[in-house]
């Protein structure tokens, strides 16, 4: 299967859409306010969606079965506590404590018209029919309820691709998350009709080779900081997603964040930036200078976090080298202190030059057991992109060497 960055741009396109009409729905049904928020085209392994689904909080969903001119399965999912709530504003005789016949029933209703809002959307920008099974109510507080029979749910190792759209109600807590799991050999024959007949594209198995890549790059990362500051830090949350450039800046969290940006020059080009909360940054200072200043983000702090900064950064992507055959330079590290998306921005405005959507590898790396994130996000130029995984040998990746180069052990002993 090839992915051609235009026909992902159609599916896009499609979730967007379909999100707009699912949340108008949900508007008409319950009087309450809603917006799309997020919507992600993800490339994640089976672990990982099983992990994002297991995370203690009673879920409920609405799964219905598709066929026709997309198959595979949508499913509308809804924290226990806010499908109560809607369930109490439709049935206003329900004590709404738990999910008897009638509740059922009513949440079953609302997850079926807005999964064929969804639907309705997506036929609309594909051009063709699709058909929907009767809607299946599901409970539960793990994965497996909910995607464990799915054929296209993938296996631990395995990487899927996987529509994800969020809605958000205005002003209140109510809110829920949307899955598209498509069928392999239908989404192939998608990307065939809708794909740009002059891209060369990029083999599906390929683009999984080069996140398992980022995976090693990410690992290397964790265990860097580990190493200079002492914290014991791992990969907790990771995953490759295709999105719209003006989206990126939508999921940075909206507070103060520290860190670097790079960016490389190569095969791919693009950028790399390492964010931290400041509350991390601060542990980083604290771990790294020997005697930390009172003001952490003064002269000692930045220098400590840019050259942490290089560190990672030659982690990260030598491996890439490694395996593409390539050399990959990496600016010197530029600060970043700012807030939310600002730190992003301009990135963003340096790849809209030349391009709507961007691949990114998202990655949070946590403390074992201390309050410390650290966020990388990794978005090479589509073009370099396509041309490095066209000449990638699969074959490379389990062999090449994935240590970086950098004088780590001179660092620490510095």
């Amino acid at each position: 299967m090839k992915l051609d960055i235009t026909a992902l741009g159609t599916f896009y396109d499609m979730a967007r859409e379909g999100a707009g009409l699912a949340a108008g729905r949900l508007t008409r049904m319950t009087d309450v306010d809603t917006r799309v928020g997020i919507t992600k085209l993800n490339f994640m392994r089976g672990s990982e969606i099983r992990t994002e689904f297991e995370d203690d909080v009673p879920k409920v969903g609405i799964r219905v079965e598709l066929s026709g001119g997309l198959e595979g399965h949508s499913l509308i999912i809804f924290e226990r506590d806010a499908a109560l709530s809607i369930v109490q504003t439709l049935v206003g005789e329900s004590d709404a404590d738990g999910f008897d016949d009638m509740n059922r029933s009513a949440m079953t209703e609302v997850g079926q018209i807005m999964n064929a809002g969804f639907i309705d959307g997506w036929a609309d920008v594909l051009g063709t029919v699709i058909d929907v099974s009767t809607p299946e109510f599901v409970e539960g507080t793990t994965a497996e309820p909910f995607i464990g029979d799915l054929k296209a749910a993938p296996d631990e190792g395995d990487l899927a691709l996987l529509f994800q759209s969020q809605i958000e109600a205005v002003d209140t807590e109510i809110g829920f998350k949307h899955y598209l799991f498509p069928e392999r050999d239908s989404m192939a024959d998608i990307l065939e009709q809708h794909g740009d007949p002059d891209s060369r594209g990029i083999e599906y198995d390929k683009l999984a080779g080069f996140d398992e890549m980022a995976q090693q790059g990410a690992k290397e990362v964790a265990s860097n900081i580990t190493t200079l500051t002492g914290i014991e830090t791992s990969v907790k949350i990771r995953r490759l997603k295709f999105a719209s450039l003006e989206a990126i800046p939508q999921e940075i969290d909206d507070e103060m964040l520290v860190g670097v940006a790079h960016e490389l020059d190569g095969t791919p080009s693009g950028y790399l930036l390492f964010l931290f909360d400041e509350r991390s940054a601060r542990e980083v200072v604290e771990a790294t200078v020997p005697n930390p200043p009172d003001d952490e983000f003064g002269d000692l702090g930045k220098s400590a976090i840019k050259e942490l900064g290089n560190i990672m950064a030659s982690g990260f992507i030598d491996g890439w080298a490694n395996v593409l055959d390539t050399t990959i330079d990496h600016s010197p590290p530029q600060y970043i202190h700012d807030f939310g998306a600002a730190v992003i921005d301009p990135v963003i405005i340096q790849l809209g030059e030349n391009q709507d959507f961007a691949f990114v590898f998202d990655t949070v790396i946590k403390a074992d057991d201390r309050e410390f994130d650290c966020s990388i996000y990794a978005i090479p130029d589509e073009e370099d992109l396509e041309r490095a995984l066209n000449n990638l040998d699969i074959d490379r990746i389990e062999d090449a060497e994935t240590k970086a180069d950098f004088p780590i052990d001179e660092v620490e002993n510095s």
